[in-house]
């Protein structure tokens, strides 16, 4: 993501969940829509950063992170280091501490930061390397120039690096699914590319360049489908390179419209172009933008899967509206058009509005900043429930809007 002022980093993986046990005091932040419908960011955002603060007073294990909140739970569920969510929440201290400038935060993203480590130093076992480090990492080297993070980071990109097979062109995502359904890459992982974009500008072999430039191409061609929806996965034959076929992992079916999958097509395809100024990714990343505008639903917030047949009874996934904030504020910096920027710019906002909602915005209910997301439904995982990466992205658009804001009230 972008280390010169707010894009970041996700994807999809099974995990085993390990309970959070601390006695904890109950969340106190009051609510934030007693009188209007729509909230102002500024407000939010320093509610945000109070719940954050009151939650890192009871996280006091370094290497364990919250991951979700169960139903009638006030407290995170934690993960370990290898979880791919482990970066999303010292990301999100990370962001408090940019929001607050509180140096009590800032330590608390240092404590929580460090022990990512191990992930740039050992095996590849998963692509999700970009989002464990870059969310973590990537944003304490942006804001506090570290060396140390910047070594970690060079050496977290040249890990993930070793994914990359050159007869596909792309990055194996799931190494572990490969005696099951072949070898895999899935739309997730174009977030991860921007580790590798940064360090081959910072540092590191040029060749990481070609590498992710390599994956968006091949995603564009074979994980973008012709009406501009996208398959969760794309199976290749590792000999060969051959695209077999496109199909689900956490969808609803292999042909249908999956909201967080969207998302990260958006936010991954504009990224791409800003750092490649290849027209075809940011085409790309527009009409996803469009189809994905085309199917919202009228409350403004996307289902888990726009195919889902149970509609309008399905789970709503919060991640993916927080997620796609972002991926349109990105989007809106690189288009050129004033019309195209007040689009996608306003689109978040929208998204944002909703967000901020009494429907969606935890207040008192619990730990997290946002109810209602759905990880894994097929599996029925974490289905309407807090997720941190929710959280994270929530916090990322925010600061996107309040810099935008100020961009406004310079000029």
């Amino acid at each position: 993501m972008n280390l010169l002022k707010g894009t970041f980093v996700a994807c999809l993986c099974a995990a085993t969940l390990i309970g959070c046990d601390s006695k904890k005091k109950d969340v106190t932040v009051s609510s934030v829509n007693e009188t209007a419908e729509i909230v102002h960011t500024d407000r939010i955002a320093d509610l945000s950063v109070e719940k954050v603060k009151t939650t890192l007073a009871y996280l006091t294990v370094a290497d364990s992170f919250p991951r979700n909140i169960s139903q009638g739970q006030k407290d995170w569920n934690l993960v370990g280091v290898t979880d791919w969510c482990s970066g999303f929440w010292p990301g999100v201290l990370w962001y408090a501490y940019e929001l607050s400038d509180d140096p009590e935060i800032k330590a608390g993203a240092e404590k929580f930061t460090a022990p990512l480590k191990e992930i740039a130093y050992s095996p590849a076992d998963n692509h999700d390397i970009g989002f464990m480090v870059y969310c973590s990492y990537g944003n304490g080297y942006r804001l506090t120039g570290n060396e140390e993070y910047k070594t970690v980071m060079l050496a977290a990109a040249d890990t993930l690096a070793t994914l990359y097979n050159p007869k596909v062109g792309t990055i194996l995502s799931w190494p572990v699914m490969v005696p099951k359904i072949g070898y895999n890459t899935i739309i997730d992982n174009m977030m991860n590319l921007e580790l590798l974009f940064w360090a081959a500008k910072n540092g590191g072999d040029k060749s990481l360049y070609d590498l992710a430039d390599s994956h968006a191409e091949k995603s564009m061609q074979y994980l973008v489908r012709p009406d501009y929806s996208i398959y969760h996965v794309a199976l290749f034959d590792e000999k060969t390179g051959k695209f077999k076929k496109g199909i689900t992992h956490q969808g609803y079916a292999d042909d249908s419209m999956w909201a967080r999958g969207q998302g990260w097509g958006i936010y991954g395809f504009a990224m791409s172009y800003r750092e490649t100024g290849k027209e075809a990714y940011l085409d790309t990343s527009i009409k996803l933008a469009d189809h994905f505008l085309e199917r919202l639903p009228e409350d403004g917030i996307p289902y888990w899967d726009f195919d889902d047949p149970k509609i309008p009874d399905a789970p709503k996934d919060a991640s993916a509206a927080s997620l796609i904030a972002c991926g349109m504020l990105e989007l809106a910096d690189q288009v050129k058009d004033k019309d195209l920027k007040e689009k996608y710019t306003n689109a978040a906002k929208s998204l944002m509005e909703k967000l901020e909602s009494d429907t969606y915005f935890s207040g008192d209910t619990n730990e997290a900043l946002l109810l209602h997301s759905t990880g894994h439904l097929p599996n029925n995982s974490e289905i309407d429930v807090p997720i941190i990466y929710a959280d994270y992205y929530f916090m990322e658009a925010l600061l996107r809007l309040e810099k935008l804001e100020q961009n406004i009230a310079q000029n």
